[in-house]
């Protein structure tokens, strides 16, 4: 149990209602960048709980059993919230779900097989600021490490300057900006950086 109280594990090790508490805060830190396009909630949640993959997510969990935090991760072998099209047709018809397809699609949604990439990171807001984001990235580091990967990469979204100021600290460093152009609107953010970390 480190400072905040909390445990890192493998969100797969935990207790089967934890993968849905960590699709919830998941949805609950991608809204702005997502809504739009995966919204309503009802049914991004259904998505969500459909691909959601618990051997691809280290989660904190309090002594409680509550998940405060989610870090997801790919590999060859899939990811935290990868969202396919058969996936997205399922939950929003044939012509909604090719739609989103098509424009997720856009986004590049590649696998980094030469460097360990991060599937998103979210902390429960009334859990910030006590360390718990920095210990996330560590243990995602760590997994990164015993996986035999050299560096970990991530991109972060323009809008979130607290994040960014995170990974600088962890020693990260931005390594292209990416600009959405017209599409910012769909996604509720201008552009993204990657940034990577040698391990």
């Amino acid at each position: 149990m480190d400072r905040h109280g909390c445990d890192i594990r493998r969100l797969v090790d935990l207790e089967p209602g934890c993968r849905q508490q960590a699709t919830r805060l998941y949805w609950l830190a991608f809204r702005s960048k997502l809504g739009r396009l995966l919204g309503p909630d009802a049914r991004a949640m259904a998505l969500l709980d459909r691909v959601a993959r618990a051997d691809h997510a280290l989660a904190a969990i309090t002594p409680g059993g509550q998940v405060v935090g989610i870090a997801g991760f790919r590999s060859p072998r899939g990811g935290f919230a990868v969202l396919n099209r058969r996936d997205l047709i399922a939950v929003h018809g044939r012509i909604g779900g090719g739609l989103r397809a098509s424009l997720l699609h856009l986004l590049a949604s590649e696998i980094d097989n030469d460097r360990f990439l991060v599937d998103g990171l979210a902390v429960d807001p009334a859990w910030r600021g006590q360390g718990l984001g920095a210990d996330l990235v560590r243990a995602l580091e760590a997994e990164a490490r015993h996986r035999g990967y050299p560096s970990i990469r991530l991109d972060v979204a323009d809008e979130n300057p607290r994040a960014r100021a995170l990974y600088l600290r962890l020693g990260f460093q931005p390594v292209r900006h990416d600009r959405l152009r017209m599409l910012a609107p769909v996604f509720g953010m201008r552009g993204s950086t990657m940034m990577v970390k040698p391990l």
